[in-house]
C-alpha cells in the first residue's frame, strides 16, 4: 500500500570524506546544541546574566546528557543490546540512534548544576533561559530519526505519510525477518515530524508566556517540561517500534504522565515566588562601583583611621602639649592670698606649707621641660624629621 503522495525518505544519512563518515544524526544534534545555546545566551542576557555562561555551562551538561541519554535508552531497550542475540558493543555506537530525552535531561541538569556552582550561579534562572532552546534543539535532533528512518508510527494513506524503505520496516521479535504484517505497507506516521512542530511549538508558547507572565524560579523550565511531555505522551501512542508496556502502555508514556503531573504541581506551588534571583556578576568578578577614580585607597599601617580630616604632626603635637599640665600656656593656678592688712598671724605660711609649694614649682618646672621637648619634636616633623616611638 502507497499513497500516491507522501513524504520520501532519504536515500542515505552517511557521506565520507575520505575515510571519516560524516553521520546526519550526528550534525542534527550539534545543531540542536547550537540552536539552544544561541537562544539561551539570548535569553541569559535578558535577565541580566554575564556573557558567555550559557557556553560554560554547556561544556557540563551536554556531555553529561549525551551520556545520560544513551544511558536510558539501553536500559529501556536492554533486550536489542544484553538479549539472547543481543550484542553489548552496539551499546557505544551511538552514532547510531538512540537517545532518550529523558535521560539526557536528567544527566543534562546534573552537569549543568555542576556548571552553575563553578559559576557561583543559581541553578533556576538558567533552566528558564534555556527551556525554549532545549526545545528547540529537541525539535531539530528530531530529523536525526528521519534520516535514520526510525521512531516512525503507524501504518497510514495520506499525503503526509513518510515511506520507509523495506530494510528499516519492522522486524520479526527475535529473528532477522521482516515482520508480515508490514511487509506490504510502505507509508507511516512520521512521528518524528509530529514531534518536531511540537517543541517548535513548545519553544514558542515558552517564550510568549515568559514575557507575558514573568515565569521565573523555575516555572518556565516547569512549563516547557508540562507542554512537551503532553504532546509526547500523544505521540507515543501512535509509534510502533519496540517498547515495554506497563498496564497497557508504553513505558514513554507513563514517564511523560508522571513528569506532566511533576511539572503542574510545581507550576501551582511556585505560582507566587517572587523575588531576586542569583545570576552571576561579571566574569572578571565583582568591581568597586565607584570606578577608579572613587577607588578609596588602604590607610598606612602606622596611622590609625578615625575617619576625620587628618591634622599636620606640628599641630597634633602642639595640641599635646597645651592639653598637658603645666605647659606654657596653662594659667598657673593661684597661689593662697596673702594677708589683707591687719589679718592675723594664724595666717602666715607654715614651714610646711612652703616645703610643698617647692616641691610644686619643681614639679611645674618639670613639667615644662617636657612641654618644650615636645614643641621640639613637632618642630622636627615640620622640618620632615619622624618622631620616634610616636613621642
Amino acid at each position: 500500500m502507497q499513497p500516491l503522495a507522501y513524504i520520501p525518505s532519504p536515500s542515505q544519512g552517511i557521506w565520507h570524506i575520505g575515510p571519516v563518515p560524516i553521520r546526519a544524526y550526528a550534525i542534527m544534534i550539534i545543531l540542536g546544541i547550537v540552536a539552544a545555546v544561541w537562544l539561551g545566551e539570548r535569553r541569559w542576557a535578558a535577565k541580566g546574566g554575564t556573557p558567555g555562561v550559557i557556553i560554560d555551562v554547556a561544556v557540563w551538561a551536554v556531555p553529561f546528557g549525551l551520556v545520560g541519554g544513551r544511558i536510558y535508552h539501553v536500559l529501556t531497550d536492554y533486550q536489542l543490546y544484553f538479549g539472547e542475540d543481543g550484542d553489548p558493543a552496539r551499546a557505544l555506537e551511538i552514532w547510531q540512534g538512540g537517545l532518550g530525552i529523558w535521560g539526557a535531561i536528567a544527566f543534562g541538569a546534573v552537569g549543568a548544576l555542576i556548571g552553575c556552582r563553578r559559576r557561583g550561579i543559581s541553578i533556576f534562572p538558567l533552566a528558564d533561559a534555556v527551556a525554549p532552546g532545549i526545545a528547540l534543539a529537541q525539535a531539530i535532533g528530531r530529523w536525526g530519526n528521519y534520516w535514520n528512518q526510525e521512531l516512525y508510527g503507524r501504518p497510514l494513506d495520506t499525503f503526509w505519510a513518510l515511506k520507509i524503505d523495506e530494510d528499516h520496516r519492522p522486524m520479526l521479535e527475535g529473528g532477522p525477518g521482516l515482520d508480515p504484517r508490514y511487509a506490504d505497507v510502505a507509508t507511516y506516521h512520521p512521528t518524528f515530524l509530529y514531534e518536531s512542530l511540537w517543541c517548535i511549538g513548545v519553544a514558542v508558547l515558552v517564550i510568549w508566556a515568559d514575557r507575558r507572565f514573568k515565569l521565573t524560579h523555575g516555572r518556565a523550565f516547569a512549563l516547557y517540561v508540562a507542554a512537551y511531555t503532553l504532546g509526547r505522551a500523544w505521540i507515543e501512542t501512535l509509534r510502533i517500534d519496540e517498547a515495554h508496556h506497563i498496564l497497557g502502555l508504553r513505558l514513554n508514556a507513563w514517564t511523560s504522565v508522571i513528569l506532566f503531573l511533576a511539572a503542574v504541581a510545581y507550576l501551582y506551588q511556585a505560582r507566587n515566588r517572587t523575588g531576586p534571583e542569583n545570576v552571576g556578576g561579571p566574569a572578571d568578578g565583582p568591581s568597586d562601583p565607584a570606578g577608579p577614580a572613587g577607588e578609596k585607597k588602604d590607610a598606612p599601617k602606622d596611622e590609625p583611621v578615625t575617619g576625620e580630616e587628618p591634622e599636620s604632626a606640628a599641630g597634633g603635637a602642639e595640641s599635646r602639649a597645651k592639653d598637658e599640665p603645666g605647659s606654657e600656656d596653662e594659667p598657673e593656678s593661684p597661689g593662697p592670698e596673702k594677708p589683707e592688712g591687719g589679718e592675723a598671724a594664724d595666717d602666715e605660711e607654715s614651714p610646711a606649707s612652703v616645703d610643698d609649694e617647692a616641691e610644686e614649682a619643681k614639679d611645674g618646672a618639670a613639667k615644662d621641660g617636657a612641654a618644650k621637648d615636645g614643641a621640639g619634636d613637632a618642630g622636627r616633623v615640620e622640618d620632615g624629621e619622624p618622631v620616634k616611638d610616636g613621642k
